[in-house]
Parts: structure tokens; sequence; C-alpha cells
């Protein structure tokens, strides 16, 4: 699942390519909302929260996620798609451009003055302008006996973190990501670190953890299993962990890295 970085450059993307225009016509693939028509109307800005899109059009926001295989592409008119056609969800042309969403997890469409709706319950955005950093501390503090590797992936606590995220901070941290929230030391310098490295990375292609930019140096533990750890040799390991729901995006019971040496 895309991660709150990568929702953030589609997000700045899709408002450099859109944002102040009007829109010639629009077309929404999905039964609820078949028969909206947006055409005539101004395209106001997109903005990301977590890994959520919020596109503004008129009074009308359109709130997508991309779950797993969803992806906003923009075109020129007329330019070949390069994705599937029966995988679009909408379709949005203005006189410069087309903007598609393919494959969307989520996708509706609502008042403007509605959005907190959908979106009100997550926690501070890593990437907000209105980050909270006490208020995460607040929020990730009251998770108890709550593994510390679940926590990092509510949304309802800090929002943007996903599983590649989730393994590299525990690593960063030197805590298992089995380890309950409450005898996890110095929250505060884990809530700063999620918005360390979310922040050096959001306007980075690739993610990197490591310092070092070269492919396959980039991080420490995730997707690493049974390779040796970078700091200390041991084989790193993988296991699934998560609980039922969190956050209304399903279950988080994915896949978690983690040196048996250097993390405790």
């Amino acid at each position: 699942m895309p991660e709150g970085d990568t929702i953030y450059r589609a997000a700045r993307r899709l408002n450099a390519a859109l944002a102040g225009q009007t829109l010639v016509s629009s077309d929404v693939r999905v039964p609820q909302f078949a028969t909206v028509q947006l055409g005539g109307q101004v395209i106001h800005n997109v903005a990301s929260r977590g890994k959520h899109l919020l596109m503004r059009v008129g009074e009308t926001t359109i709130h997508s996620h991309l779950k797993m295989e969803g992806a906003w592409l923009v075109y020129t008119p007329g330019e070949r798609w390069r994705r599937p056609a029966y995988e679009a969800r909408i379709v949005l042309n203005t006189e410069t451009n087309q903007a598609v969403g393919f494959a969307l997890g989520i996708l509706e469409l609502l008042p403007t003055a509605e959005e907190e709706s959908v979106v009100g319950y997550l926690g501070p955005d890593l990437l907000g302008p209105d980050w909270d950093s006490a208020e995460a501390q607040r929020r990730l503090e009251a998770q108890g006996e709550r593994p510390i590797g679940i926590a990092l992936l509510d949304q309802r606590i800090m929002a943007g973190l996903g599983n590649v995220y989730r393994s590299e901070i525990c690593f960063l941290r030197g805590v298992l990501p089995t380890r309950p929230t409450s005898e996890t030391p110095d929250l505060p310098a884990w809530i700063d670190l999620s918005r360390r490295t979310i922040m050096a990375n959001k306007d980075r292609s690739e993610r990197i953890f490591t310092g070092n930019a070269r492919p396959g140096q980039q991080k420490w533990v995730y997707g690493r299993a049974g390779k040796p750890c970078r700091r200390c040799g041991t084989s790193i390991r993988m296991d699934w962990l998560g609980d039922p729901v969190v956050s209304g995006n399903g279950s988080t019971d994915r896949e978690v890295f983690w040196c048996p040496t250097c993390q405790r």
C-alpha cells in the first residue's frame, strides 16, 4: 500500500497539472456517482491527508485512497493510457490535461464542507502543514500494551506511515516491533524520527533510510529477510504482525522485518 510520502507526491503532481483549471468533462465510473457531472467547475486544489487524496472541484471533494493497486496518472489529451481502460474509475478532462484514477481502492464524491466525515478520524498528518507532535504523542502514549509495530501503522495516531517505515523506524530505534508501546522508551523520539524520515523522503522516488542512495543499499531491514544485517551481520528475519482492523483500511497483518541482534 502506498505510504504518505507517495500520496504527497501524487497530490503535488495532480495539483500542478490541474489546479486553477476548469473541467471540460468528467466521467465517474463508480455506480453510486456515475451520474455526477463536474464539467464547467474549477479545480481549486489537490491535497494529501495521510494516505488519502482530496481533490476539490467547485463545492465537491473527490476523495480517493489508492489501497494496494491504485494510481492517479496525468496525460495530455489523446495520449495513450499506460494502464488498461477497465481499471479506470474516474476520468477528468481539462483543455490541457487528463487525469485518470486507476484501480482506486476508495473513490467517493462528497460536499467539500463534509470532508471531515471521511478523514476526520486521522491523527496528525506527518507531512501536513498542521503537524502536531504533542497530539501524536498523546495518542501514542494511550496505546498501552499494543505492540509499537502495530501502533505505528494506525493512521488514527499518526497519518502517513506504512509498512516500510514501521520496519525501518523500529530498526533505527533498536526495538523489536512486538514490544508493547507502554514499555517502549522515549516515545517523543519515535515521533520525531517518524517525522524526520518521512520528510526526508517526501521528494524522493526511492526511499532512503541508510544514507546510501545506491540501488539495494537504501534500507536497513525491509525486504531483506535472510540477508545479513548491515550493522552486525545477523540474518534479518521476517514475520507477520497486525491486528484485525485499523483506521478503516482493513487488516494490518503485514510483513515486518527486524534484526534479532540489533533490536531488543
